[in-house]
């Protein structure tokens, strides 16, 4: 029986949707490991290899980043002839729905927090490019200058930064209450 199977494609949406999360892994390589794994049922580490001429080494390594994440499944074989292992991947497209709930609920723990803080404190800025935003407390430890460039810090009003941040946080709750 061969390893590699084919299989109807996937609707667009998920294509599109299995590529983002592909890039969000971090590189072209992950992107066409994931091409080649959308068009078979499943298929060894080594025929991927070959087929996107990807080192064997980087690819394990991709392909356990997404089994770390429930979006590839593995079986394990063991070659007759060499007693080594065969590892089988494939495609967990069900488990995509449930990768980017996580991570959006993960944005939206991030940005509570973050909305937090900008709503409990006042800030001091020196208008400096590169320069941070200073907490009123630490401010007023540096007797109102910038560490950074030593200027004068006046208040720096944060009500956009607050505005936009309470409007991501309401989206993704909506998103997630869907």
């Amino acid at each position: 029986m061969p390893c590699e199977q084919r299989i109807p494609m996937l609707s667009f949406l998920d294509e599109k949707t299995l590529t983002k999360v592909a890039e969000v892994f971090g590189n072209e390589e992950a992107i066409r490991i994931i091409d080649v794994l959308k068009g078979v049922k499943e298929i060894t580490d080594d025929q991927i290899a070959n087929k996107t001429e990807i080192r064997l080494n980087i690819v394990r390594k991709i392909l356990y980043r997404f089994y770390d994440r429930s979006l590839v499944a593995l079986r394990r074989s063991r070659d007759q002839n060499t007693g080594w292992f065969i590892f089988h991947w494939r495609l967990q497209p069900d488990q995509l729905e449930g990768f980017i709930l996580n991570q959006k609920r993960h944005v939206l723990e991030k940005l509570q927090t973050r909305l937090g803080y900008e709503k409990d404190h006042d800030f001091y800025y020196c208008s400096t490019p590169g320069c941070k935003k200073i907490p009123f407390e630490d401010a007023m430890e540096l007797v109102f200058r910038c560490p950074t460039c030593n200027k004068l810090l006046m208040h720096y009003e944060n009500g956009k930064i607050i505005k936009v941040l309470a409007e991501k946080v309401e989206q993704l709750r909506k998103e997630l209450s869907e």
